[in-house]
C-alpha cells in the first residue's frame, strides 16, 4: 500500500506488532525490518498498549521511517471479540493512557488465568518464561514459545493444537469493553478508528455488514480493506462496504513474527479505487511531516 500525494510516494504498513504485545521482535527490530522491506510509513499497533512506541520512535530516526501512532484495541460486539485499530492519535492524551492502563490490566489478569489453567492440566507454570519473552503483557504466542522452551511441546503449532488454540484450555475469554466505547476512546484522543481485518471474524456477509453498520454508527471511520489473509475478493467486498457507509480505506500486514511470508511487512497491494485512503485524514501536522514540510 502506498501513500502518494503527487509529490512523494511512500510504501506504508499501518498495522503490525512487536513483543510489547504478541509479536516476536522488539519494537526497534520491527522498525529495522520494515526499513529493509522498503516501508516508509509505519504504524506499530500493539494490542492494548503503547509500551513499544518510544523504542520504535527512537529507531525510526536512524532508519528514516515515518512512525504513525498506533494501537489495536480489543472490544466486544454481540459477545464476539472484535479488534479496532487506532491511528494518528495523541499518545500523550491522559484520558487515553488511563483507559489503556485498564486494558493492560485485563491482559495481565488473562495471562495469569492462562497459566493457572495450564497448571490444572498438569503442566508446569510458564508464566515467568512467557513474561520474559514479552516486552509487555504476554499473550498466547509467548505462552506457546514458553511451552516449547521448557520442553512441554515440540513446537508452537503443537502448543496451540493441544493447549492454546480456539476452544482449548488456554483460550481464555476476556471481558472487554463494547465496540462503541473503544471507538469513542480513540476519537477522543484525536485518532482515527479503523475496523481491523474484518474478514478474520468468520462472519457471513450479512453479519459482517451488520458489524460495519454498527461500527459506523458508533463513529468508526475506516475499514482495513487490505490485510494478511484477505483475498482479492475479500478486499473487493470490503471496498464496497466502505463506499456504502462512507468509510475510508486502510491496510496493514498485521505482521507478528518473521518467517510468515503471507504477513510480511510492506507486502500489500495498492488500495482499491473508490474509498478515500485513510492517510488523507491524518492530522495536519502528520501529513506535513509525511510531505517533508
Amino acid at each position: 500500500m502506498r501513500i502518494d500525494d503527487g509529490a512523494r510516494s511512500l510504501l506504508a504498513d499501518l498495522h503490525c506488532h512487536s513483543n510489547a504485545s504478541d509479536g516476536g521482535l522488539s519494537p526497534a527490530a520491527v522498525v529495522t525490518r520494515a526499513a529493509q522491506q522498503g516501508v516508509g510509513v509505519l504504524a506499530l499497533t500493539d494490542h492494548d498498549t503503547l509500551a513499544g512506541l518510544p523504542q520504535a520512535q527512537a529507531a525510526t530516526a536512524a532508519e528514516g521511517i515515518h512512525l504513525i501512532s498506533g494501537v489495536e484495541l480489543s472490544c466486544l460486539w454481540h459477545g464476539q471479540t472484535i479488534h479496532v485499530v487506532g491511528l494518528d492519535f495523541d499518545p500523550q492524551d491522559v484520558g487515553f493512557q488511563r483507559v489503556l492502563d485498564g486494558q493492560s490490566q485485563v491482559r495481565h489478569e488473562r495471562a495469569g488465568t492462562i497459566d493457572e489453567r495450564l497448571q490444572k492440566q498438569g503442566l508446569p507454570s510458564v508464566l515467568g518464561e512467557a513474561r520474559a519473552l514479552a516486552a509487555g503483557v504476554p499473550g498466547r504466542p509467548h505462552f506457546a514459545q514458553a511451552l516449547v522452551d521448557t520442553g512441554v511441546v515440540a513446537g508452537t503449532r503443537q502448543a496451540f493444537q493441544r493447549y492454546l488454540g480456539t476452544g482449548k484450555v488456554g483460550d481464555v475469554a476476556t471481558c472487554w469493553p463494547e465496540l462503541a466505547t473503544v471507538v469513542k476512546w480513540i476519537r477522543e484522543a484525536g485518532g482515527i478508528a479503523i475496523l481491523a481485518h474484518p474478514r478474520r471474524y468468520r462472519l457471513t456477509n450479512n453479519k459482517l455488514r451488520k458489524l460495519v453498520d454498527a461500527f459506523h454508527e458508533a463513529g468508526g471511520q475506516a475499514l482495513e480493506v487490505l490485510s494478511a489473509g484477505h483475498s482479492r475478493q475479500d478486499s473487493g467486498y470490503l471496498t464496497r462496504l466502505c463506499m456504502d457507509n462512507g468509510l475510508w480505506a486502510s491496510g496493514g500486514s498485521d505482521f507478528h513474527w518473521p518467517g510468515r511470508p503471507w504477513s510480511e511487512l510492506g507486502r500489500l497491494p495498492v488500495l482499491p479505487d473508490g474509498p478515500e485512503p485513510v492517510w488523507r485524514h491524518f492530522r495536519e501536522t502528520t501529513r506535513g511531516r509525511l510531505q517533508g514540510e
